[in-house]
C-alpha cells in the first residue's frame, strides 16, 4: 500500500450545519479513502454516532438544536476514546480552553488550509489506531482498572458491572441511570440546569419536557439518600436545576 494511501474502512463523521463546508470536506475526505457521512445539527449527529460508530468525528461548535460542546459532553460520557477534531469559526482562548475541557483532541479554526486538516485528521487516526491495539494488550492485565468505582457517604457504585451498592442493598442500574451519574459525577458541585441535563444526557432538544429529568433525580433520591426528603446528595436549585455535591 502507498504510504499516502488511506485504509477505506475509516469513518469519519463530519458534523456541520453549513451545507457547503460539510460537501467540501467530505469530498477531500472520500478522495483520501475515507468513508464519510455528514450531521447537519447536534441531534443527528448524536444519532449517527451511536448508529454509524465512526472512527473519528469532526465538530463544527455551533449547530442547530443541540450545540457542539453539548454534543461534545454527551458523547464523552460513553466513550472517552473516540478522537474528535473541533473545526470551528471560534478562536478565543476560552473557547478552545472549553472544548478541550471537555475532551477535544485537536481544535483547528475556519477558515483552515485543506492540507493542514488532512494532516490532523490523518494523525488522529493513527494515535487512535496506536491506543486501540495498547489497550487491547493492556486490558487483561488488571481486572479492576482504576476509575471503576466510585462511593460517596456510605453509596458505592460499580460503573463496569452497572450497580449500586446503598441502604436499599444492590441494585441494578439501567444505562440511562449511569450515563446521567456520570454526568453529575463529572460535574460534581456544580449546577446543572434540566435543560443541559437532558441535552447532554438524553441528546433532546429544549423543546423536550424537562419532567423527565425530575423523575431520575427522585429515584436517585430514594437510592442513595438517607432521608430523600431531606437530600445531602442530589440538591435541587431553584430557578436553576440540580447539583451533586459531597465531600
Amino acid at each position: 500500500m502507498d504510504s499516502m494511501e488511506k485504509p477505506k474502512y475509516r469513518k469519519v463523521l463530519v458534523v456541520e450545519d453549513d451545507a457547503h463546508i460539510a460537501e467540501g470536506i467530505t469530498l477531500n475526505l472520500s478522495l483520501q479513502g475515507y468513508d464519510t457521512r455528514i450531521a447537519p445539527d447536534g441531534v443527528a449527529a448524536l444519532q449517527i454516532w451511536r448508529e454509524w460508530k465512526p472512527d473519528l468525528i469532526v465538530l463544527d461548535i455551533m449547530l442547530p438544536e443541540i450545540d457542539g460542546i453539548s454534543v461534545l459532553r454527551s458523547i464523552r460520557l460513553e466513550d472517552e476514546r473516540i478522537p474528535i477534531l473541533v473545526l470551528s469559526a471560534r478562536s478565543s482562548p476560552d473557547d478552545k480552553v472549553e472544548c478541550f475541557h471537555y475532551g477535544v483532541d485537536d481544535y483547528l479554526q475556519k477558515p483552515f488550509d485543506l492540507n493542514e486538516f488532512l494532516s490532523r485528521v490523518e494523525r488522529l487516526l493513527t494515535r487512535f489506531s496506536w491506543n486501540q491495539e495498547s489497550n487491547h494488550i493492556e486490558q487483561n492485565l488488571d481486572q479492576f482498572e482504576e476509575g471503576k468505582f466510585y462511593q460517596f457517604g456510605e453509596n458505592k457504585i460499580d460503573f463496569e458491572a452497572a450497580v449500586a451498592f446503598c441502604n436499599k442493598g444492590k441494585i441494578n442500574l439501567t444505562e440511562q441511570e449511569m450515563k446521567l451519574l456520570k454526568l453529575f459525577i463529572a460535574n460534581k458541585g456544580k449546577p446543572l440546569s434540566r435543560t443541559k441535563l437532558l441535552e447532554i444526557g438524553w441528546g433532546y432538544t429544549k423543546r423536550t419536557e424537562t419532567r423527565t429529568v425530575d423523575n431520575f433525580i427522585v429515584r436517585f433520591r430514594k437510592y442513595f439518600e438517607p432521608d430523600p426528603k431531606k437530600p445531602l446528595y442530589f440538591k435541587s436549585l431553584r430557578a436553576v436545576g440540580y447539583i451533586f455535591d459531597h465531600q
